[in-house]
């Protein structure tokens, strides 16, 4: 008889998720080939933003757009290759699109972070 397999913990799934962010997100252009892509547009979550793993997908907050055949070449080739390539700053970027997210602010300011804007 063959042995179980391993099961993994799940915890890939319990970093900070936003579903309304990852909308807001593909709301966008390709962060490559911008309108010139002809592809849907997917949430492509950057890895190196210190909330991923071994196995473990990266907070919402880390993604950028890319059209299915970027976000394809980017996990054929890596993050290092791909960023060299097309020069992009794939973290930059998404800690750009994430100070200007509204599902992220209105997280911030749920959390404290953040005055809230009926007070202004």
């Amino acid at each position: 008889m063959l042995p179980r397999r391993h099961r993994n913990s799940g915890r890939q799934n319990v970093g900070a998720r936003f579903a309304s962010h990852r909308a807001w997100i593909r709301g966008h252009v390709c962060a490559v080939a911008g309108n010139d892509c002809g592809g849907n547009i997917e949430c492509a979550h950057v890895e190196g933003s210190g909330t991923g793993g071994m196995g473990m997908k990266a907070d919402d907050w880390a993604t950028i757009p890319l059209c299915h055949a970027h976000h394809a070449e980017r996990h054929r080739i890596g993050w290092r290759t791909f960023d060299r390539a097309h020069n992009l700053d794939a973290l930059a970027l998404a800690k750009s699109l994430a100070a200007k997210s509204p599902a992220i602010q209105r997280a911030a300011r749920e959390a404290g972070y953040l005055p809230d804007e009926t007070h202004s």
